[in-house]
């Protein structure tokens, strides 16, 4: 399947996330906040990213704009998580470059369709 690289501070929901990824046979990495999840993302090259918006530090909107605009990192989809769930937020995050939106709590099977779309677009020929 993917590598999937999930980038959120709250060690729970990292828990829980990683456990429905590798229960859908993905594997993962995995960082605590958005530095971190920067350097895993250049040198891990995972195929997929899961980034939390409210992370200490630098957020996660912050990180997917940097990771959209160098050339190692853009074609990699990015699916932002949040607790926000408001229609502006929504905006926020495809403004910052997130090829989709989950609202927490987290539905699986949302989260898989969304997975399983955005892999399925990355793999079919230009």
């Amino acid at each position: 399947m993917a590598l999937i690289l999930i980038v959120e501070d709250n060690a729970a929901n990292m828990k829980l996330v990683c456990l429905l990824l590798h229960h859908a046979g993905h594997t993962t990495l995995s960082a605590l906040d958005a530095e971190s999840g920067l350097t895993l993302a250049r040198t891990g090259k995972p195929d997929l990213i899961l980034m939390d918006v409210q992370l200490p530090g630098m957020d996660g909107l912050t990180a997917t704009a940097l990771l959209k605009q160098a050339p190692a990192t853009a074609a990699i989809p990015v699916i932002a998580l949040t607790a926000m769930a408001m229609k502006n937020d929504r905006q926020k995050t495809e403004a910052a470059g997130c090829d989709a939106y989950i609202a927490k709590p987290l539905h699986y099977l949302a989260l898989y369709a969304a997975i399983d779309a955005l892999l399925a677009r990355k793999a079919a020929p230009s």
